[in-house]
């Protein structure tokens, strides 16, 4: 097994979710995706302004990777062709400073 292979890793997260049966138990319903998100946003908050490990951080930022991995499972999407067409955008994109941190985006409707 290559550790560091995209294919490998949603194969991985595949498999989790047949031994699961998350298609066919409520799952890879959107609305409990979106909600379990949330929750794993809120344990990596909880690591930063808690000043927990870099390894518990990690932990839950796979937990979250594993959940997105899983949505574009649940929903049918290639999320590294996905991935690669966002990283192109966003690499034309220009930064700004805004609250004295910077900033990529189309900053749409926002003068300079």
């Amino acid at each position: 097994m290559n550790a560091d292979s995209y294919k490998e890793m949603l194969s991985a997260v595949q498999a989790f979710h047949d031994k699961h049966r998350f298609r066919e138990t409520g799952g890879e319903e959107m609305t409990y995706r979106v909600a379990l998100m949330a929750e794993e946003l809120g344990e990596i908050s909880s690591c930063v302004t808690k000043g927990k490990s870099k390894s518990e951080l990690a932990e839950e930022v796979a937990d979250l990777m594993i959940l997105v991995m899983g949505t574009a499972i649940a929903q049918d999407f290639d999320l590294n062709h996905a991935f690669w067409e966002k990283m192109e955008k966003l690499n034309m994109r220009e930064s700004r400073m805004v609250n004295g941190r910077i900033r990529v985006s189309e900053f749409r409707g926002v003068e300079n």
